[in-house]
C-alpha cells in the first residue's frame, strides 16, 4: 500500500491531532495572560488567591498543547516515511499517565513492547476492541504510531524501558495467548472472492419447505425476504455467515442483567432513564444541582476573602448550565421525541442481526439481514446504537445473543433532514437507541469499507 499519510483518515487524523494541539496552546496562553493581568489589578485587595486556579489551569493547557504539538511533528515524521502494518495488540493495565501496550511482530517472531504517550482519555480511543488488533507505524525501537483499524485515531507510542519491566510485560502478553492469534489482514490487502471460499453453497429451500411460520410473510404483512443462494461469480464481501462467527468470537461471557427502566410505550420521554441521558437532560439536572449548591453557600453569608472565589465558581456553573439547557432545547429534546416517536410505531419489520462492535471506540453496531437469506445472504443494512449501560460497563443491556432476529420499529419516521429513515430495534422487548440513522447498503464502496472495518478478514494462515 501506499505510505501511512495516503491513507485518507489518517491524514485527516493528524491535522485534527495538529490542530487540537495549537487550540490547546493559545487557549492556556489566553488563560494565563488574562489571569495574570486580573491578578495584577488585584494586587492589595487580598483577592488574588482566586486567580490561583484558572492561572493553574492555562499552565497545564498551555503546557500540554505544546508537548501534543511535538508529538504531532513525530507522528507527521513517521507517518511520512513508512507504512500502516496490522499486529494483535493486547493491553496490560493502564494509569494515569502510561499505558503499556505489546503488539505481536509480523510472522508470530516476538513481540514489542510499547508505551503509550497520551491522556486516559485520548488512550481509550484506540484501546484493542474485540478483535484485539491495532495498526502499527513506526519503528518499535524508537516510537510510532498507533491506530485502531482504519488510521482514523492517532496516539504516538515508545519502546518501553527497563530489561525487567519488559520481560514482565512480554511474559504477561504469552499468558495472555498473544503469540497463538490468527494472523490479521493487512492493511491494503485484497479480500478472498466468495467465488474462490471452500466449501458448498447450498440453494434456498422452497417456500413449501419453510413450514408455516416461516412462509406467512412477516409481522406487518409484507412478503418475505428470500435472499440469494449463491454469490454471483466474482463477487467479493462478508456474508451472514462469515458475520455472525465473527460476532461469536467478539462476544464475551454475559454481564449483569441491565437496570430496568419505564417504558417509552408508557411515558413521557424524560421519564425513561436512558432518553434523559441521550438527550442531554441528565447534564441540566446535574448543572442545576451544581448551581443550588453554589446559591447555598452564598445565602449562608460566606467571608469576604472568599466571595471572589465565590463568584468564578457561580460564573463556571451557569455557563455549564447554560451549555446543557442550549444543547437540550435545540438537539436533544427532539432527538428524544424522534426515538419515543420510532419506538412506539407498530408493526416492526423483522430482519436477522448481527452484533459487532466498532474498533473505533467499541460502540455496538447491528448489522441487519433478509430473515430467510440463509447463510450467505447480504448485509442489506447497518444502524450504530448508543451503548446502553454505564461509562464503566457500556455493553451491560445489550442482547445476550450475538446474532438473532430483531423488529424494526419507525420506518416512516425521518431524521431532521428528512432523508434517511430513523428506526429503533428491539430484541428481546427491550429497545436498543440508535446512534445515527438506518444506513442502507447503497452500493458505496464506503458501505463495504464499513464492514471490512467492523469484522475484518483474517489470514488464511495462522500463526
Amino acid at each position: 500500500m501506499t505510505g501511512a499519510l495516503g491513507v485518507e483518515e489518517t491524514a485527516v487524523a493528524l491535522e485534527r491531532y495538529r490542530r487540537r494541539a495549537g487550540s490547546l496552546m493559545i487557549g492556556g496562553l489566553a488563560t494565563v495572560v488574562l489571569t495574570a493581568g486580573i491578578a495584577a489589578l488585584l494586587v492589595g485587595t487580598g483577592s488574588t488567591g482566586a486567580a490561583v486556579v484558572p492561572l493553574g489551569f492555562g499552565i497545564v493547557a498551555l503546557g500540554g498543547g505544546i508537548g501534543s504539538r511535538i508529538h504531532a511533528r513525530r507522528m507527521r515524521r513517521a507517518l511520512a516515511s513508512g507504512t500502516w502494518s496490522a499486529h494483535p495488540a493486547v493491553a496490560l493495565g493502564d494509569s494515569a499517565y502510561a499505558t503499556t501496550v505489546v503488539l505481536r511482530a509480523p510472522g508470530g517472531s516476538g513481540a514489542w513492547p510499547l508505551t503509550v504517550v497520551a491522556t486516559r482519555q485520548r488512550y481509550e480511543l484506540v484501546r484493542p476492541g474485540p478483535d484485539g488488533v491495532l495498526w502499527w507505524c513506526g519503528d518499535p525501537r524508537a516510537g510510532g504510531v498507533l491506530a485502531p483499524p482504519g488510521g482514523g485515531e492517532l496516539i504516538w507510542a515508545k519502546p518501553l524501558r527497563g530489561g525487567r519491566v519488559r520481560r514482565r510485560a512480554l511474559a504477561r502478553a504469552e499468558a495472555g495467548g498473544l503469540l497463538r492469534r490468527a494472523e490479521p489482514r493487512q492493511p491494503g490487502s485484497v479480500p478472498v472472492p466468495a467465488s474462490r471460499r471452500p466449501g458448498p453453497v447450498p440453494a434456498p429451500a422452497p417456500a413449501s419447505a419453510r413450514g408455516p411460520a416461516q412462509g406467512s410473510g412477516t409481522v406487518d404483512g409484507t412478503p418475505p425476504d428470500l435472499g440469494e443462494a449463491r454469490p454471483a461469480p466474482g463477487a467479493a464481501g462478508p456474508t451472514y455467515a462469515t458475520l455472525a462467527a465473527h460476532a461469536r468470537r467478539q462476544a464475551g461471557p454475559q454481564g449483569r442483567a441491565p437496570r430496568p427502566e419505564k417504558d417509552a410505550r408508557d411515558v413521557a420521554w424524560w421519564r425513561v432513564r436512558s432518553l434523559r441521558r441521550i438527550s442531554g437532560a441528565t447534564r441540566v439536572l446535574v448543572a442545576l444541582g451544581f448551581c443550588a449548591a453554589v446559591g447555598a453557600v452564598a445565602l449562608t453569608g460566606p467571608p469576604e476573602e472568599d466571595l471572589p472565589k465565590l463568584y468564578l465558581l457561580g460564573a463556571v456553573v451557569l455557563g455549564a448550565l447554560a451549555y446543557a439547557c442550549h444543547g437540550l432545547l435545540t438537539g436533544g429534546r427532539h432527538l428524544a421525541r424522534v426515538m419515543v416517536r420510532a419506538a412506539t410505531s407498530f408493526p416492526p419489520r423483522l430482519r436477522r442481526y448481527v452484533l459487532l462492535y466498532d474498533p473505533r471506540g467499541g460502540a455496538p453496531v447491528l448489522v441487519l439481514f433478509p430473515v430467510y437469506g440463509g447463510p450467505y445472504a447480504r448485509p442489506e443494512a447497518v444502524l450504530p446504537l448508543v451503548p446502553p449501560g454505564p461509562r464503566k460497563d457500556p455493553r451491560r443491556g445489550l442482547p445476550a445473543l450475538p446474532v438473532g432476529t430483531v423488529g424494526l420499529h419507525g420506518w416512516r419516521d425521518f431524521t431532521p433532514d428528512g432523508r434517511m429513515p430513523f428506526v429503533v430495534p428491539r430484541i428481546g422487548g427491550r429497545p436498543l437507541w440508535p446512534a445515527g440513522p438506518y444506513a442502507e447498503d447503497d452500493g458505496r464502496p464506503e458501505f463495504a469499507a464499513l464492514l471490512d472495518r467492523l469484522a475484518p478478514p483474517l489470514e488464511t494462515r495462522a500463526s
